[in-house]
């Protein structure tokens, strides 16, 4: 039981890094050479999908991450998946202060209703998505690295 709580939380957080990783260094760059109006379409309704599925994604990852450090707190790694969690809820805390307040004003946005400093939201949304890319690698390689 131990290995699969091991290797399901792995798999599901390996995975939101991915696609976090993914938005930051494919998706948005792809969306940022396009017009305007496509670009800002297409983070709109990024931003309406990845908003619904995300706040499930990083608070089961931390549940199960959670579960896990305390299943682990005899054994070797046990500081690395609390440490982990640590980043885990760092990230949480810097998605409802600084993500989600940005997605939530751009993922009602049209070309008609945005407002005129509509990319320098965006850009400030990829600065912070850019740090909280990183501290969930760097949670993710802890996790990993317990499992050594």
């Amino acid at each position: 039981m131990f290995d699969a709580l091991e290797i399901v939380t792995t798999v599901i957080v390996g995975l939101m890094v991915g696609v976090e990783f993914s938005v930051a260094f494919v998706i948005n760059p792809i969306l940022n050479a396009l017009p305007d109006d496509s670009n800002q379409r297409g983070r709109s309704h990024g931003g309406r999908m990845l908003g619904a599925v995300m706040p499930f994604w990083y608070i089961g990852s931390l549940v199960l991450v959670a579960i896990w450090a305390f299943a682990a707190r005899n054994h070797d790694g046990a500081g690395l998946l609390v440490t982990a969690g640590a980043l885990l809820i760092l990230s949480v805390v810097m998605s409802l202060l600084l993500l989600v307040p940005i997605n939530n004003r751009g993922k009602t946005w049209t070309a008609e209703n945005r407002p005129a400093d509509w990319k320098e939201q965006m850009n400030r949304w990829d600065r912070y998505h850019y740090v909280r890319v990183a501290v969930i690698i760097a949670a993710f390689a802890l996790m990993v690295t317990a499992l050594a």
